[in-house]
C-alpha cells in the first residue's frame, strides 16, 4: 500500500501545506525518515537510539512507514545475534524530499 501522495498545485491547491506526505509528518516517524535518508541502511538499534525512543514505540512507526511502502526491514544475524536493519525505498525517499520542499515552502525558503 503506497503513502499518500501530496497533492500538486496544479491540481488547485496553492498552499504548498497541501504538499506535506501525512505518513511522514508524525515527528517520530519524521526523525526516522531523515536518520535514514542519511545512509543506504541501518541497524534498528542505531536508529531507536539516535531517535531516542524506546523499541516498541520505534516498532510502531517503522510498521506505519513499512506499510505506507517507505522503509523496508530486513532481518538478519550478525554471529549469531539478530539484527534487524532499516532502509527507504525510492518511494520513501522521492516522498521524504517532497515533504521537505513543502516544509521549505510553508517556510518561505
Amino acid at each position: 500500500m503506497a503513502g499518500r501522495a501530496a497533492v500538486s498545485v496544479t491540481e488547485g491547491r496553492s498552499h504548498p501545506r497541501h504538499g506535506l506526505d501525512e505518513v511522514i509528518h508524525a515527528p517520530v516517524r519524521f526523525s526516522v525518515v531523515a536518520t535514514l535518508a542519511a545512509a543506504d541502511k541501518a541497524e534498528f538499534a542505531f536508529v531507536r537510539d539516535t531517535v531516542e525512543v524506546s523499541d516498541s514505540v520505534l516498532s510502531k512507526q517503522v510498521a506505519t512507514l513499512e506499510k505506507a511502502g517507505y522503509v523496508a526491514v530486513t532481518k538478519g544475524h550478525v554471529g549469531k545475534r539478530p539484527r534487524t536493519w532499516l532502509a527507504l525505498t525510492g518511494e520513501g525517499r522521492a516522498a521524504f524530499a517532497a515533504h521537505c520542499e513543502a516544509l521549505r515552502a510553508i517556510a518561505g525558503a
